[in-house]
């Protein structure tokens, strides 16, 4: 009986090492793509996305592609017909097809759980419990995820897998799995850093848009 007592407990304090390992890794890669991509003076990103929810049926085909554009906490994104630019203190979204553009203070907030193109490089920083995931081969690249949880239990997101490039240390895919099945999967298709961009890029020419007939909130 003294045995197996032992046995037990031997057995038990393997896997709590293992998981803190596991998360210790984790967190190290994580920490590395931080500093990697966060010393970068700006970085342009071309992307596509898909959403998929099999119990509705609904699939992205073709997916839908998007081009970001960041410099430190700014950014210039076209997504979905939209143009969004976010100069540090204000946020212009720019609906192309209903020439109508709204303006908000501060930076886009998570809806429904839903992980923003500009947020794909920060928002495992808080909010979530991660643990190193699978390694795969991806078009002949390493690719390391992390699962990450969300530490609130209420929230739309039940899961997400972030796909870190092996050798580069970027972000290469973001899994994303909603509580309501659904799943939105990015993927970075192409990246460049330290580009030669004018500051205009991030901000609101509101006499350009006024001459095309915009409608401004």
């Amino acid at each position: 009986m003294k045995k197996l007592s032992i046995l037990f407990i031997t057995l038990l304090l393997s896997i709590t090492i293992s998981g803190q390992n596991t998360t210790s890794k984790a967190k190290q890669l994580l920490d590395e793509v931080s500093t990697k991509m966060g010393a970068y003076d700006n970085m342009k990103i071309a992307f596509s996305s898909t959403l998929t929810n099999d119990e509705v049926g609904i699939t992205d085909d073709p997916p839908i592609r998007g081009n970001i554009m960041l410099q430190g906490e700014k950014y210039n994104l076209d997504y979905l017909g939209n143009t969004f630019i976010f100069d540090g203190n204000k946020l212009y979204i720019i609906n192309n097809e209903d020439k109508e553009i709204s303006i908000n203070d501060g930076d886009m907030e998570e809806q429904d759980g839903f992980i923003y193109p500009s947020k794909l490089l920060t928002f495992y920083k808080e909010g979530y419990n991660f643990k190193m995931g699978a390694l795969k081969t991806i078009k002949g690249r390493k690719v390391q995820y992390v699962d990450l949880t969300p530490i609130d239990s209420n929230s739309d997101i039940t899961k997400v897998q972030l796909g870190v490039d092996a050798k580069t240390k970027h972000i290469y895919k973001l899994i994303q799995v909603g509580s309501n099945g659904s799943k939105t999967t990015f993927t970075i298709n192409q990246f460049k850093s330290n580009q030669t961009i004018s500051e205009k890029l991030f901000t609101f020419d509101k006499a350009k848009y006024l001459k095309q007939n915009y409608l401004i909130d």
